[in-house]
């Protein structure tokens, strides 16, 4: 298992007029995770796009259990379960500076050959990182 844990302001313009992040940013606070834990094992999308691999969501799944509010910081907390194949699925858990538990998430996404537009494997270098986390 690997987990890697970042930190993100709400800001005023994710908010909505109850001054609680609005619902479809949580979406963009996963992907901040998701690129900074992948970013922590010296890995970018950049990357693996540039040796021909995107990673589209197939599916998102997520629960609202307290808002986000405006200029709070939320702990961001990235969890991979077990081993990317074709396949990557992580979940969020998000926190407030009380470290109260206020949100669930999680994402499925897939690697994708971008000259075939069909799912593969991802590099493996990729796979290589991430290892030692699941033996």
């Amino acid at each position: 298992m690997f987990t890697y844990t970042t930190k993100v302001r709400v800001r005023y313009g994710e908010t909505d007029q109850m001054g609680y992040m609005y619902y479809g940013n949580y979406a963009e606070f996963y992907e901040v995770g998701r690129v900074e834990m992948l970013r922590s094992l010296g890995l970018t999308y950049a990357w693996m796009e540039e040796n021909g691999i995107m990673m589209p969501v197939l599916e998102m799944k997520c629960r609202y259990m307290k808002p986000a509010r405006y200029d709070e910081e939320i702990s961001i907390k990235v969890t991979m379960d077990k081993m990317p194949g074709v396949k990557i699925h992580f979940r969020y858990d998000l926190y407030n500076e009380k470290e109260e538990h206020i949100h669930v998430g999680e994402t499925l996404l897939v690697f994708v050959n971008m000259q075939t537009n069909r799912p593969c494997l991802p590099q493996q270098e990729f796979l290589d990182k991430l290892k030692p986390f699941f033996e």
